[in-house]
């Protein structure tokens, strides 16, 4: 199950990376969703067991993260007619070595963490740097559903950091934070649409316009 958990960390940190290489809207869709698909799996594999507990939150996180909120995103940018990232504050390049920086970052981060209540010492260091990331996509891109894409990124950082502690934390908790997520790219999503109806656009900098 190590070997599966460890696959299923790496896969999730390429995936973190496709978000930050590409201007695509779709396919940054597909990536999140393809994270989501495998945090869904991880609580069975970092922790080698099947509960109800774990079963039960692998189910709804599967369902939540790679069904729900990126069908919502594509309905976003079906609405918004928009297809492409093109006016990013700093370049893909540079995002990608951003990202590679904070990769390194990461893993010298969680060499010094007191944290070993896992079997894969690389679960600390995968959320550490999809916590970075997302706040990378959330700050340097300019089109509301990218940004959405980065807050779910920074989020499903944090979900893995909770995967430490999956098997003390009430499970009522772990719902409200994936209620948490799934209103909070709700409201984006009306803003998403306010933004376009008004302004033929879904750029962020457009936010300060907005009047009811």
């Amino acid at each position: 199950m190590t070997a599966f958990a460890e696959l299923a960390l790496f896969l999730v940190v390429l995936t973190d990376f496709a978000v930050l290489a590409t201007s695509r809207l779709s396919a940054c869709i597909r990536a999140i969703a393809l994270q989501g698909l495998l945090l869904g799996a991880l609580p069975l594999l970092v922790h080698g067991t099947f509960s109800v507990h774990l079963l039960a939150l692998a189910i709804g996180t599967a369902a939540i993260k790679a069904g729900v909120l990126p069908t919502f995103l594509r309905w976003a940018i079906r609405e918004a007619s928009v297809r492409r990232e093109v006016e990013p504050l700093i370049g893909y390049m540079t995002s990608m070595i951003f990202g590679a920086t904070a990769l390194a970052v990461a893993f010298g981060i969680a060499n010094v963490l007191p944290l070993r209540l896992v079997k894969t010492d690389l679960l600390i260091p995968v959320a550490l740097v999809t916590v970075m990331i997302g706040l990378i996509v959330l700050i340097t891109r300019t089109k509301a559903v990218t940004q959405v894409v980065g807050y779910l990124m920074l989020e499903n950082g944090i979900y893995l950091f909770g995967l430490t502690q999956s098997e003390r934390v009430p499970f009522l908790v772990e719902v409200g934070v994936l209620l948490d997520v799934f209103v909070g790219v709700f409201i984006m999503g009306i803003v998403v649409f306010h933004i376009n109806r008004e302004f033929d656009s879904i750029s962020a900098a457009r936010l300060t316009e907005l009047r009811d």
